[in-house]
């Protein structure tokens, strides 16, 4: 039942979407109409809503990837195409305490925290204040920020924590931190990278080994959307193609 507070996806009939949180007194603005908000108060999730010129929406629960696509940014976000490759390869679940190192607008950094709820934590470092504060307003908004220590340090010093199930490392230059992870990783637990250019990933495939990792895997997705015309079946004219490289290893002895 929606409540008070709840945030609830909006789905016009052409699939646009609108992320909502419904208060009373309320209305949304769309090209459709507005649309009363107190309505759905004390109603169930899918059903009908009309705005004010008669055009019919769907009241939807909005998923985690509905809030990561929109998280307010100031930098480049890493993408649900990847996130969830890379929850998989780290073994992200309910307990895991897990090291994100590059923090920038929290897109992954949300979606760790709802992994590891609510038993984990995560640690996420960056250097800039202003970039650590804005991913903290973006996990608060989802109810996901209690999951998560935000650190503005420099990870060169020293990561604080030991022990831990996963690292996750997104900056200019990673293999800074290779030595930082391997003394705060659990033997055998992995290791990951986003890696926008391929000199990065040929420079860390040098490190790792010597830095007692053993390199997993190397990989870069592509994404490609349908139309959802059953009449007119056909990819979509633009598609999500590379955003990173994702390098994986595993702490070894």
């Amino acid at each position: 039942m929606i409540r008070k507070g709840d945030h609830v996806l909006l789905v016009s009939p052409e699939g646009k979407e609108f992320l909502v949180t419904v208060e009373e007194g309320k209305s949304f603005g769309t090209h459709k109409g507005n649309i009363n908000l107190t309505s759905l108060i004390g109603k169930e999730y899918g059903i009908e809503i009309e705005s004010s010129k008669g055009i019919i929406f769907r009241a939807v629960r909005p998923t985690i990837y509905d809030f990561i696509k929109r998280v307010k940014r100031q930098t480049q976000i890493i993408y649900p195409k990847d996130i969830g490759y890379i929850l998989l390869r780290l073994n992200v679940q309910s307990g895991s305490r897990v090291i994100e190192c590059g923090t920038g607008s929290g897109s992954l950094t949300m979606a760790l925290a709802y992994g590891v709820k609510p038993f984990g934590k995560v640690y996420s470092y960056d250097r800039r204040a202003e970039f650590s504060q804005l991913a903290r307003e973006n996990l608060a908004k989802v109810g996901l920020d209690y999951y998560v220590e935000f650190k503005v340090r420099d990870a060169r010093e020293g990561f604080e924590e030991k022990e831990v199930d996963a690292v996750f490392i997104d900056v200019k230059e990673p293999e800074e931190l290779v030595k930082s992870a391997w003394n705060s990783l659990r033997p055998g637990s992995p290791i990951g990278f986003l890696l926008p250019t391929a000199n990065q990933a040929s420079n860390l495939l040098k490190v790792l080994p010597q830095e007692g990792f053993l390199v997993t895997e190397l990989v870069e997705i592509l994404l490609r959307r349908y139309k959802t015309n059953p009449e007119r079946l056909r990819p979509d004219d633009l598609m999500n193609a590379h955003t990173g490289y994702l390098l994986f290893a595993r702490k070894v002895l």
